[in-house]
């Protein structure tokens, strides 16, 4: 096993053959060099090219004896282990250039030299370079009383960062590095890893696995005919993936296709986040159709660039066969989720990320569990368009999580854990180091859940997660270069055993059995035309059950519209009238609305349930947002009964009637919404009301207009939220004053206020530069962050590196930048030293710059935050928010940044203890009790 690196980059051969290259001191290699080897004498042969500064090179060539190549740690062959070593020292040779033969044992000793020795490793600026990596260790993670985790392997440097696993038919792992290739794990019958190989296939970066149908399924990978979606077989019997088909090309992204899962029908579900865009050739039978972005009011793009212009579907699921002939959309409106899982019933599961930018706005949505139904909609839209839960025309989740980051998923199925466990669906969380297990309750057609923190550690970077044929389960952690490693979870407790239900508990499981299997029935008509299905479902738009409701107006919207209409427009049952005019809204055009809001009359508000009243108002938001504003004869009567029950008395309901009076342009709207502004309790109320106030350009007063004004002021001071926040109540004000006259803006220009600077800690003046520190430099010293370090002084090294003035650490800084208040929770000490000292090395991807190149020769660099068909917008300097805009016609070429908008250098006027006080003041997390401040 040689392992070796150089300053700048090393090319290495053995025999004449290369084995290995590296691109920089801190990207060593680690590769099993055996394959080039030969009975008798071997050539090492390394070409360095090194830079303007000392450079160079070392190399630890580890040489096994007595066993079978491949199968070192096989357990019958380490008693017989004998390891020796090659280092690079001063008995080497060296020359300045390239000669005639150097690669091989034809040369003259006349060209070679002794090398320079400058030093054993882990001198400065190295470090020990070549230091095996460790994952986090078992013994630092809390688990929940009963179960056991091991650590089984940590990844080597060769080995790359997780991200995704599968069995495959032999029961062995096999694991996707983010860059890398394939790699299988076979595991020895107690649990531990017997070896692990590398697949020769062409197949680099997948993020999703499955092995089914005698096939390696491989999504969002770079393979042989460019990124998307591949099948691997094995076509000559030799154990290897030789046979490589392309079944979809898609467009590689971190928020692009994810999860490939085996369904209980033997067909393949594949997860797609936001960024994917639907694949080519879907089948025009799929359920999931008719989507739009059905926003009555204009949206606003998200203010610092994310998903500008990403319409719906938004993330989905297709399901195809297992030749990849027939794909389907299935179900859509998800952010980014990971990963699926089907529980003992067969219903499918996800865990979907939240837009943490958002917090404190009234769009935000945490991240949560939905039960994944045949054309379900799950109502996520970009920027602050994303839908309420309450909105009939989409399904609501399970469990609502929190902030976080999602990955896999997994349900206990066929784990040997005690039942509450083996029911339990498994969701990781990456951000924050945890795996929670959710234990879902069937209610109705669907499930409701409870949360537990199951798993946790600091870092514990979770990707993914599968029960074993063992009975046990694994999980993986890595993702975004940072060290991976690959743990068993076992229960070793006492045998638990659950109390026998009562005969309440096995009715209610018993209807919620049938109510499931109504469902599906309705479900068998989705997204194909069935001249029963209109028959059969009608009667179900009446169901007390969202869920059987929803599952029936998708039935009869595949349905041509004509043959059911009128049955819509005369249906007098409340639930079903409602749900039947949704759909009519959804299906029909302009010519349908004059008969519909007069159906909907049937309806009066004064006589509903809250939850019917929202339905009623959301089939008006649908029928003004896709069959158009109407005319002012059939608007009259609308706008009539929703005015006088403006205000009504409770917050949801107001935030729809708002909209609507909006739209209509009602009379008295702006006093009446100025007033709940006013009484409004929350930040996410009060921002609802003048976020849309802001597209009403007739109907105000000028007093009015002050006391609408004078609120930014007062919310861009107190209200606190996430990166975006501020800025969309930034662009809110923006987008009012566009529409005053100037007469008015100049009457108005006391009271409206420019944005006010984020008050952020100053650092101290005058420090000095004490030393362009490089990452070997600290390396040794990291064991030394856990323990006598000072809060005070880690705070101030925080504020005196600038890190406050783009980032957000407890409650103090800016939002350029990630929060890293919880950033111990998916990054290592190494990993956090990385990002402060070399912060290009990886740039998240909603942070990276784009580079625009004029025709002019000029460059244009910022964050991409506006875009349209004439021009693009960037924000050049994120700390004033200044802003370029290019026209279209004059760009030769764009690209995304290599450089992080993080500059180089900011801790090099930081001592050494300063930056490791630094390091233990983010892995607190802000808390002067860790232990790492304890003396």
């Amino acid at each position: 096993m040689l392992h070796a690196t150089a300053d700048n980059s090393a090319t290495i051969f053995v025999n004449g053959r290369q084995v290995a290259a590296n691109k920089g001191w801190q990207n060593p290699v680690q590769t099993d060099v055996t394959g080039a080897t030969q009975p008798g004498e071997n050539i090492l042969a390394v070409k360095c090219v090194g830079g303007v500064r000392r450079a160079g090179f070392v190399a630890r060539l580890e040489i096994t004896h007595g066993t079978v190549a491949g199968a070192a740690n096989a357990p019958e062959n380490i008693s017989q282990r004998r390891v020796s070593f090659i280092v690079s020292d001063a008995s080497w040779l060296a020359a300045p250039r390239e000669v005639p033969g150097w690669q091989e044992a034809k040369v003259s000793g006349a060209d070679w030299s002794k090398p320079v020795s400058l030093g054993k490793l882990g001198i400065a600026p190295w470090g020990d370079v070549l230091a095996t990596r460790q994952a986090t260790t078992a013994e630092s993670l809390q688990a929940l009383p009963g179960f056991k985790v091991e650590l089984l392997r940590s990844a080597r440097i060769d080995e790359g960062s997780w991200v995704s696993m599968t069995f495959d038919m032999k029961g062995r792992l096999i694991i996707a590095p983010d860059p890398g290739g394939l790699l299988r794990v076979t595991l020895a019958p107690a649990g531990t890893v017997a070896e692990v190989e590398k697949l020769k296939a062409p197949i680099d970066g997948a993020q999703g696995l499955l092995c089914a149908h005698g096939s390696l399924y491989v999504n969002n990978a770079r393979g042989p005919d460019g990124p998307g979606f591949y099948r691997l077989r094995d076509a000559d019997g030799d154990d290897q993936f030789d046979k490589v088909e392309l079944f979809r090309t898609f467009t590689r992204s971190d928020h692009g296709p994810h999860a490939v899962v085996l369904g209980p029908d033997k067909l393949i579900y594949v997860m797609n986040g936001n960024f994917s865009g639907l694949p080519a050739k879907l089948s025009p039978a799929s359920p999931h159709r008719m989507f739009k972005e059905d926003q009555l009011l204009p949206r606003q793009w998200d203010p610092n660039g994310h998903a500008i212009g990403v319409l719906a579907p938004g993330g989905y699921v297709t399901r195809l066969d297992p030749d990849g002939k027939k794909w389907e959309l299935l179900l859509a409106g998800f952010r980014n989720p990971y990963d699926i899982a089907f529980n003992s019933d067969g219903e499918m599961f996800t865990y979907d990320a939240d837009m943490e930018w958002d917090m404190g706005a009234p769009w935000y949505r945490p991240t949560r569990v939905n039960h994944c139904v045949s054309g379900g909609e799950y109502g996520w839209r970009s920027g602050s368009g994303k839908w309420p839960a309450s909105y009939p025309d989409s399904l609501p989740a399970a469990v609502d999580v929190g902030k976080g980051s999602p990955t896999g998923i997994a349900f206990g199925t066929g784990a040997k854990f005690p039942p509450r466990y083996q029911r339990a669906l498994f969701v990781l969380d990456w951000a924050y180091g945890k795996i929670f297990a959710v234990h879902l309750k069937p209610d109705g057609a669907s499930y409701t859940g409870a949360l537990e923190t199951f798993l946790e550690g600091r870092p514990l970077n979770v990707t993914d997660v599968q029960v074993g044929p063992d009975g046990a389960m694994y999980f993986i952690t890595g993702g975004w270069n940072t060290q991976s490693g690959l743990y068993r979870v076992t229960y070793t407790g006492p045998t638990l055993t659950e109390p026998s239900k009562s005969a309440a508990e096995l009715k209610a499981e018993a209807a919620a059995v049938k109510a499931r299997q109504l469902r599906h029935s309705l479900e068998n008509f989705h997204g194909k035309q069935d001249a029963k299905a209109v028959a059969f479902a009608w009667p179900y738009l009446d169901s007390d059950d969202r869920w059987i409701r929803y599952a029936a107006r998708i039935a009869i919207e595949a349905q041509p519209v004509a043959e059911w209409r009128q049955r819509a427009l005369e249906e007098k049952s409340v639930n079903g009238g409602l749900t039947a005019l949704l759909a009519l809204a959804r299906c029909s055009g302009m010519e349908s609305q004059p008969a519909l809001l007069h159906a909907l009359a049937k309806f009066p508000l004064n006589r509903l349930a809250e939850a019917r009243q929202l339905d009623k108002l959301r089939v008006l938001e649908l029928s003004f947002s896709r069959q158009g504003k109407p005319d002012p004869a059939n608007a009259a009567p609308v706008l009539a009964e929703l005015d006088c029950h403006y205000p009504a008395k409770t917050e949801p309901l107001n935030r729809e009637l708002c909209q609507l009076l909006i739209h209509l342009e009602a009379p008295g709207v702006v006093k009446k919404t100025l007033g709940l502004m006013a009484a409004a309790r929350t930040q996410e109320e009060q921002t609802h009301y003048a976020f849309h106030l802001r597209s009403l350009q007739r109907g105000w007063t000028m007093d009015e207009r002050r006391t609408y004004f004078a609120w930014f002021t007062k919310a861009l001071t107190e209200f606190k939220g996430g990166n975006s926040f501020s800025k969309y109540l930034a662009n809110a004000q923006r987008d009012a004053v566009s529409l005053l006259s100037s007469a008015q803006r100049t009457e108005l220009a006391g009271v409206i206020g420019e944005v006010p600077a984020l008050v952020i800690p100053q650092p101290s003046p005058n420090r000095k530069l004490v030393r362009e520190w490089k990452i070997g430099d600290l390396l040794p010293d990291l064991e030394q962050v856990g323990v006598g370090r000072s809060f005070a002084r880690g705070r101030k090294a925080l504020i005196d590196a600038q890190c406050l003035a783009c980032h957000q650490f407890g409650n103090e800084g800016g939002s350029i930048g990630p929060d890293l208040t919880g950033v111990a929770g998916r990054f290592g000490r190494r990993e956090l030293l990385e990002s402060l000292l070399e912060p290009s090395k990886i740039i998240g991807f909603q942070y990276e710059n784009t580079v625009i190149r004029k025709t002019d020769g000029d460059d244009v660099t910022g964050k991409l935050v506006d875009e349209d068909e004439a021009k693009v917008a960037l924000i050049t300097n994120p700390l004033t928010q200044e802003r370029a805009e290019v026209l279209k016609k004059d760009i030769a070429r764009r690209s995304l940044s290599t450089v992080s908008p993080l500059p180089e250098g900011l801790a090099s006027i930081l001592t050494r203890e300063e930056i490791l006080d630094l390091l233990a003041l983010l892995e607190s997390g802000g808390r002067r009790d860790h232990v790492a401040f304890q003396k």
